[in-house]
This record gives structure tokens, sequence and C-alpha cells, in this order.
């Protein structure tokens, strides 16, 4: 038996709670039958990958090919491997004084299928893959004695038609496992089972909503059928404990139900949360019955106010961009490289907090996948805003079934104000979540829109945000068959950036560049017919690396400058490093050793910064060549998200294949508040044939930093152009190596 931490939620708690996180036994079988002996060990929370010694199988979850080679998507149902249960074993003393009182282990995510057993004792069969499983044991516990904890968790080829678990056609494998926290807490009869805190910033005032679950039974006709239970809410501000808010009140629950409360109180001068100021609250509710306290359970949240105005997103009531990537974490879970990075809280800071905040992100879009849960805590206390969204790509899933996992979601996770957006599927169209579910999800938060997938108005009785996905420059596309695709053209408007301009919902383009790259530069599955297209079949790394990064700048500037566009998330911040797309990390993963993508992704989503509005001439095909000489007429865009007027001084470089600037000239910018303007410009070209590169560089007043933009110019004739390659600062990032 491991070493256990047996905590009450709160000093002087009525809850007391068993760590159950640690080292489990484990093993697997064919047959749903339990193993005759336990010959592995694995870390909870942690899936399959991390038992030791490793499963058989191992090898055919996680391959390293040696070079990738172009793929359509995978059938789910045409395995490599030999689907298998999973059992999880561990024992827990429970002592002789939690006799008497109420027992619930706590599974906060398992996937998929999770049957548990306790002494012997079948205590139910759950589908739920994404929020929490909570199984009352008491009467299957021993008080005084060890007592055995078994779970059978199944693969994902035997999750039931019924359940709300989709598939993702860019993944080859679903790894099976215990992937957040496992916990048993004893409690009197009221058991608070979740509390969603919903803030009003405007109003001054907060909402907080409690689940109890009353486990007492009716079981003859004399007995009650419920229970009258007093509860007490109290708000708190997180670190000084000051107390801000009360309200006290009563319910009635019946017997071996869950019943809810909600109250709304007032909150005197609320400190509002923001991503530059994560202010914190907690809500903490209490629960008594017969006279005496049954429960207590506390919840962090934030006062802020997140809504759409027209076309634009407003936090706290001030107009923001939302500037940030995407992190597909089921598909990281395939990694080879994963391990247990995903729970190694050192790790998943650096990732999700340090590297974002030093590239000027204020967002995320947890893609195809929501996280654990103190991924959550995490951005709620540095600040952080998420785009959260199901893994529900293709459909799967019964409308009941949807319901009930859908709204547990909003109750678990709903006290984040780190969660801004819910995202109920990626790329498809479903009537029923569309228009049924998500309006009456609204009912239960009101604080927080949907994202429906590609339903837009003509398919959404009420379309608050689309997620138009912006992939331009494809060899196939229709679009560049007889118009090349002219990269760095701020002014390119292709239909799909025509459509969203004409929606009257914002505009989310959380995907966007078509330009991945493995880890050791290897072009991904889905982009060797782009590299080839581009560079040839003979590039260099360093060649695809630097293309990488021109691209996704040139892409990221042309849509920022979008006056239409609410906010981007690039695609994709964290990722399977061998699977159909790829992130822009370099090396071994533990490190985080940023790529130059990522360099010049901190440039051009400043929130104040000024763009070159030009064709790029370097990669970009049909594109002739300059007449030495003749002058050069193109426009500087200049970007503000910030709600107040910005000014500065842009320089503008031109370079030769040499790095000597040939041309510089400082010239002053003032940018109003959340705007986009475009000044004009024009200089003399040079009258050496040459590569050239012309460079800005933006610097706000009062600031050091430098922020550049570039496109590569070519001047007269040249069987072959050289073109000068800026050089990469070692830690751009700021941020330190992993110790």
């Amino acid at each position: 038996m491991a070493v256990l931490l047996v905590l009450p939620a709160l000093a002087n708690a009525p809850r007391t709670t068993i760590d159950l996180n640690g080292t489990w036994e484990f093993e697997q079988t064919v047959a749903a039958f339990p193993p005759k002996e336990f010959t592995r060990k694995i870390p909870v929370p942690g899936l399959i990958h991390l038992a030791t010694p490793r499963i058989e199988e191992y090898d055919k979850f996680f391959k390293r090919p040696e070079k990738a080679e172009f793929s359509g998507t995978r059938n789910i149902l045409k395995l490599d491997y030999t689907p298998k249960y999973n059992w999880y074993r561990r024992t827990v003393k429970v002592g002789k004084e939690q006799e008497g009182r109420e027992a619930v282990l706590t599974i906060k995510k398992s996937q998929y299928v999770t049957q548990v057993f306790v002494n012997g004792i079948d205590l139910g069969t759950y589908v739920e893959c994404y929020t929490p499983i909570d199984v009352v044991l008491t009467r299957a516990l021993k008080y005084g004695q060890e007592n055995e904890i078994l779970l059978k968790v199944a693969d994902r080829y035997w999750l039931p038609s019924h359940a709300a678990g989709g598939t993702d056609k860019e993944k080859e494998h679903y790894l099976p496992g215990i992937w957040d926290d496992v916990s048993l807490s004893f409690t009197d009869k009221m058991w608070v089972s979740r509390v969603l805190a919903l803030p009003n910033l405007k109003e001054k005032k907060v909402t907080v909503k409690a689940k109890i679950w009353n486990l007492n039974i009716f079981q003859t006709p004399k007995d009650p059928k419920g229970d009258r239970v007093q509860y007490e809410v109290k708000v708190y501000e997180k670190k000084s404990r000051k107390q801000v808010a009360s309200a006290q009140g009563a319910s009635h629950i019946l017997r071996d139900q869950l019943g809810e409360i909600s109250v709304e109180m007032p909150l005197p001068d609320p400190h509002a949360w923001s991503p530059d100021d994560p202010f914190l609250y907690t809500a903490e509710v209490t629960v008594k019955h017969s006279g005496k306290e049954s429960d207590r359970v506390e919840r962090a949240f934030g006062m802020r106010d997140f809504e759409r105005r027209g076309k634009s997103f407003y936090l706290n009531g001030e107009k923001i961009y939302l500037r940030g990537s995407n992190i597909t974490l089921q598909r990281f879970f395939e990694d080879p490289d994963c391990g247990n990075l995903v729970w190694d809280k050192e790790w998943v800071k650096k990732m999700l907090v340090d590297i974002p905040k030093s590239l000027d992100w204020n967002s995320m879009r947890i893609c195809v996948s929501i996280a654990p849960d103190f991924w959550y805590d995490y951005a709620d206390e540095y600040g952080l805003l998420f785009q959260n969204e199901w893994l529900y790509w293709q459909h799967h899933g019964w409308d009941d079934q949807i319901r009930k996992e859908y709204t547990d979601w909003v109750w678990a996770d709903g006290s984040h104000p780190s969660i801004a957006i819910w995202d109920g599927l990626n790329e498809n169209t479903h009537q029923y979540m569309g228009n049924v579910l998500i309006p009456e999800l609204k009912q239960l938060d009101p604080t927080r829109f949907w994202d429906a997938g590609y339903m837009t108005a003509s398919q959404l009785t009420d379309d608050e945000m689309d997620e138009p996905h912006v992939y331009l420059g494809r060899p196939n596309d229709k679009e560049i068959k007889d118009t090349p695709y002219p990269l760095g053209n701020l002014h390119y408007k292709p239909n799909i950036v025509q459509e969203l301009e004409k929606s009257a919902s914002a505009q989310l383009v959380n995907e966007y560049s078509w330009i991945w790259l493995w880890r050791d530069g290897t072009p991904s599955k889905l982009t060797i017919p782009v590299y080839n297209h581009y560079m040839g079949s003979n590039s260099t790394v360093e060649q695809r690396r630097a293309f990488q990064a021109y691209w996704l700048q040139c892409e990221t500037e042309l849509l920022r400058s979008n006056k239409e566009v609410a906010g981007l998330l690039a695609f994709c911040y964290l990722t399977n490093n061998y699977g159909y797309t790829g992130d822009w990390f370099i090396g071994d993963i533990k490190e985080l050793t940023p790529s130059p993508a990522l360099y010049w992704l901190k440039h051009c989503f400043a929130p104040t910064t000024v763009f070159l509005n030009l064709t790029d001439e370097r990669y970009a095909k049909g594109q002739p060549a300059h007449t030495p000489g003749e002058k050069l007429n193109f426009t500087l865009m200049a970007v503000n998200d910030v709600a107040q007027q910005k000014a500065g001084k842009v320089t503008v470089r031109l370079l030769n294949s040499k790095g000597v600037a040939v041309f510089k000239d400082t010239v002053p910018v003032t940018i109003a508040a959340s705007d986009r303007t475009e000044i004009p410009y024009t200089i003399k070209l040079p009258k050496a044939a040459d590569g050239y590169l012309l460079e800005t560089s933006f610097t706000e007043n009062g600031r050091q930093d430098k922020l550049l933009s570039r496109r590569y110019l070519k001047v007269g004739k040249q069987d072959q152009y050289k073109f000068y390659e800026t050089p990469l600062p070692e830690n751009f990032t700021g941020v330190s190596a992993r110790k």
C-alpha cells in the first residue's frame, strides 16, 4: 500500500479527502475479466503508455518513422494492435472513524469506459471520458481495514455508440487510461457534487450554483421522500482570504437524488479578472442537514465579463483581440516523446503560460480535447483565455448522452474564468447540438457563448461566432490554379476571407497556415506537397524552417490586418510530432526549444505593430523581378489591438544579400485605439541586381523592443537570387531552460 495523503478540504471542514494519485498496480487482458496477477506499475494520473514494464504492444502505439509519407485520414476501425482491457488496482486503508459517513470515489477523467469494483463489488460502468465520474462506495467499504479498488478501463474500440466521444480523423491511436486526479471523500449524508460560480462584473454580482447529492435512502413508505437542507455560501478573495459576500438559504432535496441550489450575491467593488491582472475569488458552499454540517466545498472563480458586440469580443467592457494558438492534447498523447509531460507541472507551466506570455498571446484553443484540471487552474492563476473544445470532430454519441455529458462539462469546468468560449465540435455541423443543446446550455451558463463548429447564421437560430479555418496557398487549391498565391499581399481576398467579412457574427480564425513541420524539420504527412511545390524536393531542414517561419509571419499579418477578424489562433503550438500536422518546437520536446516560427510569431502577434503590405518575391510563384532603379510603391499596415491610441516610429531598411543596408528611413506612426491604418510609402530600388530583404522595425514610444516585418524582393536579372537571412537571438522567449 502506498503512502496516502489524507486531507480535509478546508480547515475544520466536514469533508475528509484521501488523495489516490500515485502508483497503482496495472495489467492488461484481452477478455473483460480481471488478470490473475498484476505484473506492472502505473502512475495515476497517466495513460497506459506510462506502465512499467512497458505494455506488450507499446511499439505499435508509438512509431518513429524515418520520414513522413503523404497521407489522408485514418479509419478508426482499422487497428494495427489488439484492443485490450486495462486494469488499475490499489488498496487503501479506511479508518474506523469514517464508519457511518458517506464515501464517494471521484475520477476526474478516465477514457474509455470505466468500470469500478471495490472489494469485489461491481459499482457501475461509466462511459464519460472528459467529465468527472462520482461513485458512492459506502456500502462496499471495510472500515478499519484495507480495501481493494479495481478499475477496468476499456479501449476506444469498445466505446459504445451512445457515448459523447467523437473521433479525430487525424489521430491514429487513442490511448486509454486514467488521465486526471482520483480521490476518495467522506462526508455526512449531503455531498456537494458540483459548484458553478458565474460572475456578472457589470452588475457587480455573482451567481453561485451547486449540485447536492442527498445520499439518504428512501426505502420504506414511512421514510421521508426528501430532506430539508440548509446552505451557506461565502465569497472570499483567494489570496487574502478576506470575506466579501455571503448568503444563506434552504432547499428540499429528494432522497438518493441530485438537487440544485442557486444564490445571487452582490459583490461590492469587485476586482476584475483579466489576462493582465488574473485576480481570483473563491466561493465556499457549506451544506447542513439535521443540525450539523454535512459537507463544504470551495471553488475558485474570477469576476470577468466576456461578450460579443457586433463582430468583436469584449472583456470587462473593453474590446479585446484574441491572439494565440492551439494545443491538440489528445494528439500529443500519441507522441512517442509525450511521456508524463502532460502531468509535469513545471513543464506544463513553461509550455502553457511562460512561453505564450512571452509571445504576447492572451488565449489558447484546447483543440479536439479538453485538458487535465490543473491546466485550467494555471490559466486562471496566470491569466490566459481558453476556447475549450470537446473531442468531437466526426459524429459519435446519442443526443441524450451528449446533453448529459456536455451539461456536466459546464458544471464541472464552468467556474474557471480562463474558459471564455465553449466549443462543441470541430469542423462539422450538428443540428441538435447547434439549435437545441447549445441554447439550453446558455441558460445554465449565460456568461459565455458557444462555437458550433462550421455552423453559421444560415444553420443556427443564434450565431454569435464562427470559426473560419483559413488555409491558403495549397498546390491543389482551386483559387491558385490560374492566379498564384500572393503570399505577403495583405489585400488578398480569397473566398473564405470574403465570406468572413460578410458575416455579422464574430469571426475567430482558430486555424490557419497549412505549413507544418515535424520537430526534425521534416514536412508532416499533409504538407509534403506544399514544400515540394514551393521549395522543390531537395530543400534542407534550415531552409524549410526559414520558409515555414516566413509563411506563418505573412499569413498572420494578412489576417491580423483584417478589421473583420475578432481573433487569431495559429495552428499548431503543440501536437503529435509524427502526425498529420506539426508544432513549433525542435528537438526534444522536454526542453521546449522554440523553432524559428515562434520567433517570427512573436513579432507579428505584438498588440501594437506595423506590417509591410507587399507580395513576396522569393517563394511566391510567378513574381517578376523589378527593374533596377525603379520606384516601388507599397503600404505600411499599422495594427493596434489596444483600446488606447498608440504612437511610435517605423524604420524602413533594404538589405542586400550580404546583409548590408542600402536604404534606411524612419517615419513616425500614430495608430488610433483598436484600429488598422494603412500608410503609403515609396522607395527607389537600387541599381545593383540582387536579392533584397525589405524590413520594417517598429518601436512604440516608451518601449525598447523592435518589432520586425519583412518581404523578399528581386531586383534585376540573375540566374539564382540569394537573400539575407535575419539572425535569430538564442533565447528570444526570455524563458529559462528546463532544470
